[in-house]
């Protein structure tokens, strides 16, 4: 083509158009004196301007173009944090305004800082969409003392800040006691010097969960202040007691609690105003949606202004958002625990075979109940002294409905295998998924059924079939690794009809033999072949150690660190050679 057909950069309005917004995107950047980082809809950074180069300790060359959440958003341990926990990633998909408080992101030396952010909505023409991200580094509120030792009044805008800082703090966690720090934090040294919680547990018993003290600039837990509580009274007219029954917020001071104790609770509460030397102090109830869950005491002592009742409206709001988090974290706290007491039962314990290392592990997956679709199981047939069963297995999902699925599955398979001693573990796992098809209620289910048995030769022999699963890892004694990929077949529940396969092998002495599930080797950022890659390699580096340290450390240095899914996995190493 003659190079005078060829239109011009120049002369391509929308080349010409992308550039001047990307200049314009470049020059607004530039006039914000803080850091930060645009991105496009897809999450990729656009631009960057000096001082989130700066904070970050790296060039734009290096930040243009990547993954904002991939390149710099880590946990407190340096790891990647999942893409489902990213609360920035979170924000762009749903083009909402976010923030966010001490949150960790990686500096170009390889180092963590730690850092607060704000996230809007950001296009610089109608044909471009995005956000704009701004980083800062998070400073503890300062107290703001006026002469004389008293403290200035907070601005409208002060109390707006606190209040969405107290809501964003609060609903990002599930933790009744990370919760109250995290108010404590909010409100020591910003309102009072004093932060005291006390909660009403599920039996109406009075606990004092928290007692925090603000000492040459930082805050102290006072655990000598902490502890159970007396009952609370019926009819006894004191601040706290009234509090903890529900009553509106009061002001309080030393004066409150001189006269005779009315309850044991007012001895409490004199003890409270001796020890941290309150002049005064606003008592208000932290109320759930349905009962009251405690009180916050916020007191003064090193500062000599009083509390007045135009201090009562903010602390309400704050304990009207605190009762809201709490609720929500007890809830969850409930329900973990229905779920790990579920857990224990659906989690078999493991048999004893003579000179047979075996062990077992669960990991629940971290954004779901502790419980999910995976399992492992090991059991003798009946008919056999030397012979066992050996399964492992996932139903799609990892919640309460997919436990009760596999919980399900788990026992059509004990009862079938048991009833067939003899049969072949593929007919077992034939019959299982006719089963699963018209008796149980889960969707599709992958699983490995062996059966393990002690032969003439006095070593042990594996007769297994897959179904759609990940392939049982064998390491000799010496670091010799191979995945046991024969006998595949498709999973289970799809409806379709297909001979399944067996095959056997004969386990080595001082081998070991790795069941697992997929959560061990699947991450969101590589292919399954790099994840049996890597345990591959892993288990034949550790399998000199005892079973137990095998396993643990398995788990720990294999399992991808942005994988949202629960892993089950069974390990067994058999006999030293006579």
């Amino acid at each position: 083509m003659d190079d005078a057909a060829a239109p011009s950069r120049e002369s391509d309005p929308l080349s010409g158009h992308q550039a001047r917004s990307g200049a314009l995107l470049d020059g607004t950047l530039g006039n914000l004196r803080g850091a930060a980082i645009a991105v496009d809809d897809d999450g990729l950074i656009v631009s960057v301007n000096s001082a989130a180069q700066s904070l970050l300790g790296r060039e734009a060359s290096g930040l243009v173009g990547q993954d904002f959440h991939d390149l710099l958003h880590r946990d407190r341990y340096g790891h990647s944090v999942p893409r489902t926990r990213c609360e920035i990633r979170k924000a762009l998909l749903t083009g909402d305004t976010r923030h966010g408080d001490a949150e960790w992101f990686a500096r170009g030396d390889g180092t963590l800082v730690r850092l607060s952010w704000l996230v809007t909505p950001y296009a610089p023409d109608p044909s471009r969409a995005g956000a704009l991200t701004l980083l800062y580094e998070a400073e503890r509120p300062d107290v703001r003392h006026s002469d004389g030792g008293h403290s200035a009044p907070l601005t409208e805008l002060d109390r707006l800040a606190l209040l969405a800082e107290t809501t964003t703090q609060l609903t990002s966690t599930l933790d009744v006691d990370e919760a109250l720090r995290r108010l404590a934090a909010l409100t020591v040294p910003r309102l009072a010097d004093w932060a005291v919680f006390d909660l009403l547990t599920e039996r109406d018993e009075v606990r004092r969960a928290l007692v925090m003290e603000h000492k040459d600039g930082i805050l102290v837990e006072r655990d000598d202040l902490q502890g159970p509580m007396p009952p609370v009274p019926a009819e006894s007219p004191m601040p706290l007691s009234r509090a903890l029954r529900g009553a509106a917020s009061s002001l309080a001071g030393p004066a409150t609690y001189q006269g005779p104790p009315d309850s044991g609770i007012a001895v409490e509460q004199q003890r409270l105003f001796t020890a941290t030397g309150m002049h005064s102090a606003v008592i208000s109830p932290i109320r759930g949606l349905r009962d009251v869950l405690g009180a916050v005491t916020l007191g003064r002592a090193q500062r000599h202004d009083a509390f007045t009742p135009a201090d009562l409206p903010l602390l309400e709001d704050l304990t009207r958002r605190a009762g809201l988090a709490l609720d929500n974290a007890r809830l969850y706290q409930r329900q973990r625990k229905v779920a790990e007491t579920m857990q224990r039962h659906l989690l078999p314990q493991l048999p004893v075979l003579p000179g047979l290392e075996m062990t077992a592990r669960y990991v629940p997956a971290p954004d779901a109940s502790a419980v999910g679709g995976d399992w492992y199981d090991a059991f003798a047939l009946a008919a056999h002294a030397h012979a066992h069963a050996l399964a492992i297995g996932d139903v799609v999902g990892h919640d309460l409905d997919a436990a009760a699925g596999m919980a399900q599955v788990r026992n059509m398979l004990r009862a079938f295998a048991w009833s067939h001693p003899e049969a072949a573990p593929s007919a077992v796992v034939t019959r299982l998924d006719d089963a699963v098809m018209h008796i149980a209620e889960v969707p599709m289910v992958t699983m490995i059924l062996a059966r393990l048995t002690l032969g003439n030769d006095a070593l042990w022999h594996l007769r297994w079939t897959n179904a759609g699963h990940p392939p049982p890892l064998l390491i000799t004694h010496d670091g010799q690794s191979r995945y046991l990929d024969e006998a595949h077949g498709i999973l289970l529940g799809t409806g379709v009809t297909r001979p399944r396969p067996d095959a056997v092998t004969v386990l080595p002495p001082h081998a070991t033999l790795v069941l697992y599930t997929d959560g061990l080797v699947e991450s969101p950022h590589h292919s399954i072949d790099d994840g049996l890659d890597r345990l591959r390699r892993h288990a034949a580096s550790l399998v000199h150690r005892p079973l137990n340290s095998f396993c643990d450390l398995l788990l720990d240095q294999v399992r991808p660190h942005d994988n949202d899914d629960d892993v089950a996995m069974i390990a067994l190493r058999t006999p030293a050679p006579a």
